[in-house]
């Protein structure tokens, strides 16, 4: 009896074990597929990669900025983007933007960079356009993106300032075939600008939150809220006494609106999302720039790689210092002289 449990317990650790295996065979062809050398790089591209996908998709249809747009931005924003230099900017940037995030996630997967190596540089290129022409857009539309007040504007010219350093680093580094500083540059790039996903995201959590305290208030201006209101401007001289009545000569006027996401009214939802994002796009700045580094720093065997296949090609190419061409640490900080390895 007992030798008869025995051999079913075998049997079942036995099934179970080729179902296991299975299954790993199955991933370890699914992750082969696309190029991948190591398993764990695949979830982090299907999670990244597909955020940056799908948010970009999402939001092609704000690129009818008089249909779709217009009815989805925050409450009051276009009154502001719907004319002058405001509307270019944000042409530009929705026009750069939205392109320059479906075409960077094609960059990530290593089966194109090896196989399609046309592609792969001529969509560099042309990323490295989108993104440059949509922080010009970003840049002019800022002062009334979400209010437009201090916080936000210096968080968005940082991360301006941060993406375009993070191209031109990686541009110079491919140009000099410093493989290992591209990849690096390259992901620091794709997460700075994938910090707009993560800031939508806590700015409706602070949103839900802020509306619970119930003690927050923001300015809106007048003409704002008799925009809102176009179809009913006796409302915002009943709520809004400090608006004078319709027609009012007091344009330059302001109001003080509680913030309140759930409200179900439109200004009230505007300011709720004003007064958070300020606060949401430098907190997650912080989540993706501490993000990134953490992970190049938990793959030092495919810098080291990629490394290694610089010094190859530079020395090739006759490069003064093969490994080294670009402004890698031992230049620049206390570190060790790097040395290559035995032929790969």
């Amino acid at each position: 009896m007992q030798s008869t449990t025995s051999a079913l317990v075998q049997d079942v650790s036995a099934a179970k074990q080729l179902q296991h295996d299975r299954k790993a065979t199955v991933y370890r062809r699914m992750y082969t597929a696309l190029g991948f050398q190591k398993a764990y790089n695949f979830p982090l591209f299907i999670i990244f990669a597909g955020a940056m996908l799908g948010f970009s998709l999402a939001r092609l249809p704000y690129l009818d900025l008089d249909g779709h747009f217009a009815k989805s931005a925050s409450p009051g924003e276009w009154y502001w983007l719907r004319e002058n230099h405001y509307r270019i900017g944000i042409s530009l940037h929705l026009g750069c933007v939205l392109p320059a995030g479906l075409l960077m996630v094609w960059q990530f997967i290593p089966a194109i960079r090896h196989k399609a190596i046309s592609f792969h540089r001529v969509n560099g290129y042309l990323i490295i356009l989108l993104v440059l022409v949509s922080n010009v857009g970003a840049l002019m539309i800022v002062r009334r993106s979400f209010g437009g007040e201090l916080p936000t504007q210096a968080a968005v010219g940082l991360l301006v300032i941060l993406a375009t350093l993070g191209l031109c680093m990686a541009y110079m580094n491919i140009k000099r075939m410093q493989i290992d500083q591209h990849r690096a540059w390259m992901l620091r790039t794709m997460f700075y600008l994938g910090t707009i996903i993560t800031t939508r995201l806590i700015t409706i959590i602070a949103a839900q939150v802020t509306t619970l305290i119930g003690s927050y208030l923001v300015l809106y201006t007048c003409d704002e809220l008799r925009f809102i209101h176009s179809n009913d401007l006796t409302y915002v001289q009943r709520v809004y006494p400090a608006c004078g009545p319709p027609g009012s000569t007091n344009s330059s006027g302001q109001a003080v609106v509680h913030a309140d996401f759930a409200a179900g009214i439109a200004e009230n939802i505007g300011a709720s999302l004003r007064l958070n994002f300020g606060m949401a796009i430098w907190l997650a700045l912080f989540m993706h720039l501490v993000g990134v580094e953490i992970y190049l720093n938990l793959t030092p065997r495919e810098k080291q790689r990629l490394r290694q296949i610089s010094y190859e090609r530079q020395l090739e190419a006759g490069y003064k210092s093969p490994g080294s061409a670009t402004l890698v640490v031992e230049h620049w900080g206390d570190a060790d002289e790097w040395k290559p390895n035995e032929k790969i």
